[in-house]
């Protein structure tokens, strides 16, 4: 039944209307930033959250709203015990953080069909008083201290807490159940109150065409809401008593003045909280809630009901357990046909759990800059100092879209999701396209070419992976159902010959195929920040901006290659990337006034080069990432590609004849294998066999649970380089960073990243299908057994694995092992998905909740049974 929802046209896809596109975190986010000085974390915290009514979105708990956001429904609860309702996540900020923002909580995105017809949340709520204090204060530490968790407190001592297990089902696509079930684990009675809310986002205070929207009881179980965007709702409850305020910010406690309606945003929190009387005794707003209590024995639960439908229904709850049993068997159904039955039992349920987790990262972003600077027409301009993303007038966002993790980073960043698109193809064809077009429309990519970032600056630079994306996406959907979507390549192609062209004008300062990019995604990968050169050096000529721009040339010559088989038009476009591929593995060889090369024949190994400002070249010689990227820049193309396209052959036998020079710098063209394939890539010669001595090196970049972002060489003796009385230095940190360099909350210096990592492996699959069985290399490094590319591919996907299998102490190998509790019963089969990994233990770090890219594990999975 789920497929038959996801084949649907795209135009009549319902099912989808509805889906948990809720923030986990508006707070603190750029856009909701409203202060002269752009003090994005000060100017709305977690305390005031809950008394601001936000202009651009919403947030809560296990959240549900339509594409639009216009209604949204969640869960809230409270112990009787916090001084105010649990509505929304607690976390620190960037400066609160040891390590930059972190939330503080326990939640677990457990399922998800792909439309969302079955979903499944789990919160772990404590029966003590929330430790908000504690959490703050003891994060007031250095650097170089782990972060302090939630599970380093005593709140969950003696299991004496909740879990909230939160479900959604579908009965049609605008009849939405919601079960609560709240277990109590500890080992006495304990009352919990559940306080099931809808509200309507605010969207009538900034915008004059709307009126207010209206919720209101009908009788002693039910709710009616009417709203001129999306008409009436009915929502159906069991008991309890209905609690009514409005979405309105309570200026008098933020702002010091006078409130636009006695019933503000916090009132059913002063309410039930503090016993104030501070809901509309008419019962009537634009904020509800259902205010249900229980007193639960030691291990037993109880479950609360609510539904919300557009239908008055005489009986909304006979059929209501029925529903959900059918939707979860569906969903059963559904993971079932698509898990590789060569899958374990514990691999297919964390696959599972990965794509459920990276459906429960959809979240409905809006923003519009222009709007955001100036104001509504018909409001006064508020004074800004500074002008975030002040270029970016034309941005305007208004979709669903997969965030990196909902409540670390509440904001699409463009490498990101060209790698969840990667994913999503594999459960949902069409939001995967969706979302990489949906970047390059007019609306989001700048007149100029350029790809948004991120909201913090949408003119940062990140590496441009979105061409790898699209041909990877168009690919496997057309395997999946074996027809090609030629408007989605061709839609996707066009808006990319911008961004490339971009590419070229701005990053390649001297016009020589050379280029720049700062950090790059690479955050504190380099000896200093790569945005900012030191005084005295002009320009750092990047070997991973350089392979990154070779990959995109080769990503577009592929996509270009199969649009000419269907409009030989393309020839032109193919014979363009093909001699932009050329053109920037020759310059990687020929740097400065001494055509220096990246590569480093002593070392094996491609580096940066400092350009000085007296035009002198150098390379600065850390062995990182940045030197693996140019592997990436591969492609595999058979013969056949090539028989009708008569000026492509022309094309290319001119540049051979002309220029043999810049053949001879990739791999030879020349030569097919027995299949018919011809390898495309910067790696030529014994390059490949020298990078990987490095690569598969366990004191360098091989650890038991992947690739390490830098070498493990420099642990002990740190590289450092002496430039004019100043020093820069950089050491191997295998966990969390001791910089503060882009805010401090993830670290390039040597953690394992799962993006990276699965390029890798992607790429020595693309190598083997080239070179087959007959090529052999050691793995490890020195150790004398010799591997195929394939079998070393699929020996570095065993050792990502055993990031996600239990140790000898029976948790996760990415758990802290000082937190004992993950052993436990009921904790022990709940996955988190990290940001990075500790390169020698394997220990997640970063943001808890990254389904992004971590997401990729599925990718591993599914293409376990390839291999």
């Amino acid at each position: 039944m789920e497929y038959t929802r996801l084949s649907k046209p795209h135009s009549d896809r319902k099912w989808k209307v509805w889906g948990p596109y809720l923030s986990e975190r508006q707070w603190g986010t750029v856009r909701e930033d409203y202060s002269p000085n752009g003090n994005t974390w000060s100017y709305i915290n977690h305390d005031l959250a809950r008394s601001y009514a936000y202009r651009w979105g919403e947030d809560g708990i296990a959240g549900f709203c339509d594409i639009e956001q216009v209604l949204c429904l969640a869960p809230v609860f409270w112990n009787g015990k916090d001084t105010i309702l649990k509505e929304r996540l607690f976390g620190l900020t960037n400066q609160e953080g040891n390590h930059g923002e972190d939330v503080k909580e326990l939640y677990f995105h457990l399922d998800s069909s792909p439309t969302h017809a079955y979903c499944k949340y789990l919160y772990k709520y404590p029966q003590v008083a929330f430790p908000y204090m504690e959490l703050l204060q003891k994060n007031q530490k250095d650097r170089l201290s782990p972060e302090f968790e939630i599970l380093d407190t005593t709140a969950f001592n003696d299991n004496r807490y909740f879990d909230c297990v939160v479900e959604y089902a579908k009965a049609g696509t605008q009849d939405i159940l919601m079960k609560i079930t709240v277990h109590n684990r500890g080992p006495e009675a304990a009352a919990i109150h559940v306080l099931p809310h809808l509200w309507f986002r605010n969207f009538w205070r900034h915008n004059p065409r709307y009126t207010s929207p209206q919720i209101t009881s009908l009788s002693g179980n039910c709710l009616q809401t009417y709203s001129i965007r999306n008409g009436s709702y009915y929502f159906y409850h069991e008991d309890g008593e209905q609690l009514f305020c409005e979405n309105e910010t309570n200026s008098e406690r933020i702002f010091h003045k006078p409130n636009v309606t006695p019933f503000v945003k916090d009132g059913i929190n002063d309410y039930v909280v503090n016993r104030q009387d501070t809901i509309n005794p008419k019962k009537t707003g634009t904020k509800a809630a259902i205010w249900l209590q229980a007193d639960v024995p030691p291990g037993a639960s109880k479950t609360f009901k609510v539904r919300l439908s557009t239908g008055q229904l005489e009986d909304p709850w006979t059929d209501f357990d029925g529903i959900f049993e059918t939707r979860l068997a569906e969903t059963d159904s559904y993971y079932k046909k698509i898990a590789p039955a060569a899958l374990s039992k514990k691999q297919k349920g964390l696959l599972r759990s990965t794509l459920s987790g990276l459906l429960w990262g959809k979240q409905f972003y809006y923003f519009d800059v222009y709007k955001w600077l100036f104001g509504e027409p018909h409001e006064k301009q508020l004074p800004r100092n500074f002008q975030r993303n002040y270029d970016w007038q034309h941005l305007t966002c208004r979709n669903i879209i997969s965030m990196p993790d909902k409540w670390e980073y509440p904001w699409f960043a463009a490498w990101d999701l060209a790698f969840h698109a990667a994913t999503f193809v594999h459960i949902d064809p069409e939001f995967a396209k969706q979302q990489l077009l949906v970047i390059l429309r007019e609306y989001y990519m700048h007149p100029n070419g350029q790809i948004p970032a991120y909201e913090w600056n949408f003119s940062d630079v990140n590496p441009p992976v979105h061409a790898w994306s699209v041909w990877y996406v168009y690919e496997a959907d057309k395997k999946k159902t074996g027809v090609s979507d030629w408007d989605f390549l061709e839609r996707s192609f066009q808006k990319l010959l911008m961004n490339f062209t971009w590419w070229v004008n701005q990053k390649d300062a001297n016009g020589t195929d050379i280029f720049e990019g700062g950090f790059l995604g690479l955050d504190n990968i380099g000896v200093f920040d790569r945005n900012y050169m030191p005084p005295g050096i002009k320009k750092l000529q990047q070997a991973d901006a350089t392979s990154w721009m070779a990959m995109y040339a080769i990503n577009m010559l592929r996509i270009s290659l199969e649009l000419a088989q269907h409009n030989l038009a393309y020839e032109e476009s193919a014979a363009k990337f093909f001699r932009h591929f050329l053109n920037i593995g020759w310059a990687m060889h020929h740097v400065g006034k001494r055509e220096m090369s990246l590569w480093d024949e002593e070392d094996a190994f491609y580096y940066d080069a400092i350009q000085f400002e007296n035009g002198a070249s150098e390379r600065l010689k850390v062995r990182s990432l940045v030197g693996i990227i140019p592997l990436l820049a591969v492609e595999i193309m058979n013969i056949d590609l090539f028989k009708k396209l008569t000026e492509f052959n022309a094309r290319l036998g001119s540049i051979k004849r002309t220029r043999p020079d810049l053949t001879k710098v990739i791999s030879d063209i020349e030569k097919k294998n027995k299949d018919g394939n011809y390898l495309f890539a910067i790696m030529v010669g014994d390059r490949l066999e020298h990078l990987l001595k490095r690569l598969l090196d366990e004191d360098e970049f091989l650890s038991d649970y992947g690739i390490r972002s830098l070498s493990k060489c420099y642990q002990d003796k740190p590289f450092v380089f002496g430039y004019k009385g100043s020093e820069y230095s950089i050491r191997y940190e295998p966990g969390e960073s001791s910089s503060s360099m882009f805010g401090g909350n993830s670290n390039w210096r040597g953690p394992i990243w799962l993006p990276i990592n699965y390029l890798i492996i992607n790429s020595l699959r693309k190598y083997y299908e080239y070179y087959g069985d007959d090529y052999t290399y050691e793995f490890p490094a020195r150790s004398g057994n010799k591997l195929t590319l394939k079998q070393i591919a699929n020996e570095l996907t065993k050792r990502l694995l055993t990031i996600f299998e239990k140790n000898e102490e029976g948790a996760y190998q990415y758990h802290s092992s000082t937190q004992e509790q993950w052993t436990d019963e009921h904790f022990k089969e709940h996955h988190l998905f990290y940001e990075f990994f500790n390169g020698d233990t394997g220990q997640g770090l970063g943001a808890s909740h990254q389904t992004g890219w971590t997401a990729l594990i599925a990718n591993l999975l599914l293409e376990m049974d390839e291999g």
